[in-house]
């Protein structure tokens, strides 16, 4: 019977409970929908607001990214110039060293009073360099041939 009496009395606490919970917790309840319902529109607006600025974005990547491409395009295009220019001057420079060498020979034999100085490499070099300038008026070049 004590038992019964402990589980009655547990049974009430516990309806008395759920009571007080029925009466104030459809307030709170209500209290809650209405502050979520007053959320709503806000939370609208800034999904919105974000998908605007995701398309921004988006749009940026494209522009980025076609700028990058454009970039490295002239990047691949100077580099391809430069070492086209670099080669040609390298065998410039290598031509110019050549008939340098030659010229510092031919003075040097002339000042010695070579004899025979037209038969040497280095007087067919000069002959070659003479003949290909364009730059030579046609009687010195005559004179030196």
């Amino acid at each position: 019977q004590k038992k019964v009496e402990e589980e009655g009395e547990k049974e009430k606490e516990l309806y008395e409970k759920f009571q007080c919970y029925c009466k104030t917790g459809g307030g709170e309840l209500s209290a809650s929908i209405s502050a979520a319902e007053a959320k709503v529109p806000a939370v609208g607006s800034d999904i919105e607001s974000a998908e605007g600025k995701l398309a921004q974005t988006k749009e940026d990547l494209k522009t980025a990214q076609a700028d990058r491409v454009a970039a490295k395009e002239a990047m691949a295009e100077a580099t391809a110039i430069r070492e086209k220019e670099a080669a040609a001057f390298a065998a410039e420079k290598a031509e110019a060293d050549t008939n340098i060498g030659a010229l510092k020979k031919a003075v040097a034999a002339l000042e010695r009073g070579m004899s025979g100085f037209l038969q040497t490499p280095s007087a067919q070099v000069v002959l070659r360099l003479v003949q290909s300038r364009q730059d030579l008026v046609d009687m010195d070049r005559q004179e030196v041939v």
